[in-house]
């Protein structure tokens, strides 16, 4: 309950601060959960005696990644600059230990209620960012070479690239291109999905690996992941707002009309090409539309994010394919639904974003400023993703040999079984 008397006493840019402050703890917590949403989402797609390494992947990410933000990687993304404005853009913020765990002391930084918050919020995001790229590399992958890689990755490729993006003072994307990326389509998905690209590159295809080699073992866990990955995800993109205004107001209608949107768009062209539309479809659509719509979700009209919403559907379902023609053993589509639906609402801003589209200016500005962007981070991702995986798959080995694939990655890794079923 409220204490009145401490509101009484304040003033409205101070209840109004507190009130803001309160929505990002909140939303901190919906973005928080989006993680386990992504471990039941990924864990029932895979085989029965793959479900604890997929899950325990997100769930390593949890903690390893949250206790780098605090001792580095808040400073990485939203510190003072290492390299002077004068030099040109910055990379990134501050780095060595003087991030969170000392906030507060000496002047370090300051401890007030909205910026503590808001370092809370952000740890999230870099969180669910690691743990999305996981999906890549599904029933072959080491968990303690997993760890090393999310270690490096995190510190070398999301923590800048968070600075680049969110920090709005500094980064080159919204301060000198004035590109509009409202909740992380490049930070996050984008980045996330270059990143998977070059783990399936360098791990390799699975044992048998081809059109239906294997089915989801537990539909109802990953449609659980999926409504906690929608439930959180109105944090996610109306949390970014980080006040409580009409830009998050419509930045929350947007998040429920496209992914709604998008399932339909999955299901009419899983039926179209494959006879039936399936819950796997609905999940994986309403996912899509998620992704598409978490750049522009501040600056689409509700009608407009119904549109990017079935395209987006539409276009990650035929995108999964890509995987098969193209030869890259992607698990479960880290690449056609994050990397082609992150690209698609990041230019899909820059025709029909509300004042800055092409639509409403007739230039074409917008759109390339966006492309640079989604691109340039991809390649960035992509490159270095690719340089660590290679490296620990050449030291210390990154990927289980195949008799243990084909055992199991969870009993031979873990040493447990998703289901463990005792007979008297």
């Amino acid at each position: 309950m409220v204490d009145l008397s401490v509101l009484t006493n304040a003033t409205t840019d101070g209840i109004t601060s507190n009130l803001n402050s309160l929505w990002l703890l909140v939303a901190a917590a919906l973005v928080l959960i989006m993680t386990p949403g992504v471990a039941f989402f990924y864990g029932g797609m895979v085989r029965a005696k793959s479900v604890i390494s997929m899950m325990m992947m997100s769930f390593g990410a949890m903690g390893l990644v949250g206790v780098l933000w605090v001792l580095y990687g808040y400073g990485l993304a939203f510190g003072k600059p290492l390299i002077p404005h004068w030099l040109g853009n910055p990379f990134a913020g501050s780095l060595g230990l003087g991030s969170l765990i000392n906030i507060g002391k000496d002047g370090a930084m300051d401890a007030d209620l909205n910026g503590l918050a808001f370092a809370g919020f952000q740890a999230t995001f870099a969180i669910i960012t690691v743990a999305l790229i996981s999906g890549a590399i599904a029933d072959r992958a080491k968990f303690g070479s997993w760890m090393i890689f999310a270690g490096i990755w995190v510190t070398i490729v999301y923590f800048p690239v968070a600075y680049w993006v969110f920090n709005l003072t500094d980064g080159w994307a919204p301060a000198l291109l004035k590109v509009n990326d409202f909740a992380g389509g490049t930070a996050v998905h984008i980045n996330a999905g270059a990143a998977g690209l070059a783990l399936a590159l360098v791990l390799g295809k699975r044992v048998g690996f081809s059109k239906g080699m294997s089915k989801p073992h537990n539909v109802p866990l990953t449609l659980l992941g999926a409504a906690l990955l929608w439930f959180g995800w109105f944090g996610f993109n109306s949390g970014s707002e980080a006040a409580v205004d009409g830009v998050a107001a419509i930045a929350w209608i947007n998040t429920l009309a496209a992914p709604a949107a998008a399932i339909l768009g999955w299901l009419i062209v899983e039926r179209i090409k494959d006879g039936k539309p399936t819950s796997i479809g609905a999940a994986s659509g309403a996912v899509a539309g998620l992704v598409a719509i978490t750049p522009a979700c501040n600056i689409l009209t509700p009608g407009w994010a119904i549109v990017l919403g079935i395209l987006a559907g539409a276009v990650c379902a035929l995108a999964i394919d890509l995987k098969f023609k193209l030869g890259f053993d992607d698990s479960l589509d880290v690449v056609g639904i994050h990397l082609v639906g992150g690209l698609l609402g990041t230019l899909y801003i820059g025709i029909f974003g509300s004042g800055i589209g092409l639509i409403d200016t007739g230039s074409f500005k917008q759109l390339g400023v966006q492309a640079l962007a989604g691109i340039g981070i991809g390649v960035y991702s992509f490159g270095l993703a690719w340089i660590i995986g290679t490296v620990i798959q050449k030291t210390i080995g990154f990927r289980i040999t195949n008799e243990d694939e084909v055992a199991g990655v969870d009993t031979i890794v873990h040493g447990e079984e998703g289901y463990a079923l005792e007979t008297v």
